[in-house]
């Protein structure tokens, strides 16, 4: 896993999750960690904001519906920062709203929960093998 101020360690990084519920983040972490992919979660924009260590490359897989901060949000504030890691967008519900912004924000997909194909997992892979 590569961090801020440490050598780099993985060719690709890890897979961070931000998921304010529990529940939902506990079980994509372990579907991903299934699959292969090294997993860093954490339990919202605040959360991973205040970690002086997080990952600066992987993939960001960042749930829409969050408090305070939503994930499109989240996402602005990380590139205002010059972190440019690939993300991908989850939420309920697909507007055209929300597929308009997130993609401005930069991110490469947004999905739909539930997840019920490899679609979040193929798009990881592409996004960590760019």
């Amino acid at each position: 896993m590569e961090y801020l101020n440490e050598p780099k360690t993985s060719a690709s990084g890890p897979v961070i999750v931000v998921e304010d519920d529990e529940a939902v983040r506990s079980a994509l972490a372990f579907a991903l960690r299934l699959e292969g992919f090294d997993v860093v979660d954490y339990g919202g924009a605040f959360d991973l904001l205040a970690d002086r260590k997080f990952p600066i490359k992987g993939c960001l897989v960042i749930d829409y519906h969050m408090p305070l901060v939503d994930g499109i949000d989240l996402l602005q504030c990380l590139r205002s920062r010059s972190i440019l890691i690939p993300a991908i967008l989850l939420t309920d519900k697909i507007t055209n709203a929300v597929r308009t912004n997130a993609t401005r924000a930069g991110f490469l997909r947004v999905l739909e929960k539930p997840l019920d194909d490899s679609s979040l997992v193929d798009s990881i892979r592409a996004a960590l093998a760019r």
